[in-house]
């Protein structure tokens, strides 16, 4: 299989699986209000190959190979009302509790020598 072949046939794979429901998910409807998933997703692939150089007396050698893989992770969601349409996002309490630890830490550090 020759490098063009082979990154047709891995972006296809991955293709197959890019739809509209892989953003947003079903619709929920509730008291007035429709509520959609949005997400985020990452697709990635690559791939590569080699043979043998001309001239060279170890045999015609030919080799490839490729993979891809696909991220998807919620955003937030839109909620959609008679008075308008809003986004909501999703906060990942993690990495504000990072943040702020990193901040506290630099801050520990930085206080003793700014006092001087």
């Amino acid at each position: 299989m020759n490098p063009t072949e082979l990154l047709q046939k891995v972006s296809e794979s991955l293709g197959s699986t890019a739809s509209v429901k892989s953003v947003f998910g079903d619709p929920i409807h509730a008291n007035g209000r429709t509520v959609v998933p949005v997400a985020k997703v990452a697709y990635g692939f690559g791939g590569g190959a080699g043979g043998a150089r001309a001239g060279v007396q170890t045999g015609q050698g030919e080799g490839g190979g490729g993979g891809g893989g696909v991220r998807a992770l919620p955003a937030g969601a839109l909620e959609i009302t008679d008075g308008g349409t809003r986004f909501i996002p999703f906060i990942e309490v993690r990495w504000l509790v990072i943040a702020f630890t990193a901040g506290m830490a630099v801050g520990r550090l930085a206080l003793p020598r700014w006092r001087r």
